[in-house]
């Protein structure tokens, strides 16, 4: 049992595990305690997404649907293992769950199967969705994988837990398969090894892919019909990841190729940031692909 610390101390002990958080808009004050109390805390809870692209997904967490309003959890887990950080406070994650399930949380024991559904577990819990169709098919990069295991694990290190405090949505409600792709049990052995070592590890920092614009611009400008190959350039791969990252490509079309698909792609992003007509033509600025690089991890030269 435990209180939760600030929101701002929340971040710092994220970012102190050795995460990339990125903090999105209001996050700090975002959230349903206007329908009820969060806390005492006892544990944290992982999820999957069932979504596609971090930019749709990160929307979707913070903001909820018609059914079901945000924000839907604390951080989503994105693929490259950035933490996005979309409400503190109550959320609407975890729903109502198994009491039994409660119970061992609080005494870090192992969890009997869930069989009923009776205890409110937005109160309870910290939740964290993970990026991922959840269809078994899906990978999980091992970045993601180490960020899921930071994130318990910073958690845990600050209220004195076990890696016995940090369940599945599948361990707390029954009919509930998320987390699939990988083993709660597998999950809290790392946890466990990384709280051996009694404070954080902060991994070096990697180093972002750079894009060439006037590379670039050369490549969406070449002729696909022209009876000369078109031009080629490798940040292409980088610029159509991050579009199918944003959702406006689909990931086929992800070949390193700036053909038709990926122009109607960047006329999408361009249209999103406000450019119209003209200025909407697919063909990369300076302006709108510093913008694509700041959110999905890329830098700009010129």
């Amino acid at each position: 049992m435990a209180t939760p610390p600030a929101a701002s101390t929340f971040a710092d002990l994220l970012r102190a595990e050795g995460l990339t958080v990125v903090e999105v808009g209001d996050w700090e004050t975002h959230n349903r305690n206007h329908k009820g109390p969060w806390g005492p805390v006892h544990g944290v809870m992982i999820h999957h997404t069932v979504t596609k692209g971090t930019a749709a997904t990160v929307a979707i967490c913070r903001d909820g649907h018609s059914g079901l309003p945000g924000p839907l959890c604390h951080g989503v887990i994105a693929k490259d293992g950035r933490v996005h950080l979309v409400g503190y406070g109550r959320a609407n994650h975890a729903g109502l769950g198994d009491p039994d399930v409660l119970s061992a949380v609080i005494a870090e024991r192992a969890a009997p199967v869930d069989n009923e559904a009776t205890v409110d577990g937005n109160r309870h819990f910290y939740g964290f969705e993970c990026e991922n169709l959840g269809d078994g098919q899906d990978p999980w990069p091992a970045a993601q994988l180490e960020a899921i295991e930071r994130v318990a694990a910073a958690i845990c290190r600050h209220h004195g837990w076990g890696p016995l405090s940090v369940i599945g949505h599948l361990e707390w409600q029954p009919g509930k398969v998320d987390p699939r792709g990988f083993g709660m049990d597998w999950l809290r052995g790392s946890i466990a090894d990384r709280l051996k070592t009694g404070t954080p590890t902060t991994p070096p920092q990697p180093t972002r892919p750079v894009v060439d614009l006037s590379k670039l611009v050369a490549a969406a400008r070449s002729n696909p019909k022209a009876k000369d190959e078109p031009v080629t350039y490798s940040g292409v791969r980088i610029v159509e990841s991050a579009l199918v990252d944003a959702g406006y490509l689909a990931k086929t079309y992800s070949d390193g190729h700036y053909g038709t698909a990926t122009i109607d792609a960047y006329a999408k992003w361009q249209r999103h940031l406000g450019y119209t007509g003209s200025a909407a033509d697919g063909i990369p600025g300076k302006t709108s692909l510093t913008r694509l690089g700041a959110e999905h991890g890329f830098d700009v030269k010129e």
